[in-house]
């Protein structure tokens, strides 16, 4: 099995991209072990973050109509999120 290693916030020098990591490991969303895998490419993890952050906080859905959408999404794959 591979192991892929979590970047440390701290070795991070784009600061956009160490800003959305700490967030990340803060707040505890989108998952901070994924962020920290997507951290060793930069690039991915800002289209990522990017691409959610306008999905999930733009568009013409209500806001608390996505959020049962995450749920509903989570509990059909068992997730304990």
């Amino acid at each position: 099995m591979a192991r892929i290693s979590y970047v440390d916030p701290r070795s991070i020098d784009d600061p956009e991209i160490r800003q959305w990591l700490e967030e990340s490991i803060r707040k505890g969303r989108p998952g901070p072990e994924n962020q920290a895998i997507r951290a060793h490419q930069p690039d991915v993890m800002r289209s990522f973050t990017m691409t959610r952050q306008w999905l999930f906080h733009n568009g013409v859905v209500e806001h608390d109509l996505k959020e049962l959408v995450r749920v509903r999404i989570a509990t059909s794959l068992e997730c304990m999120y």
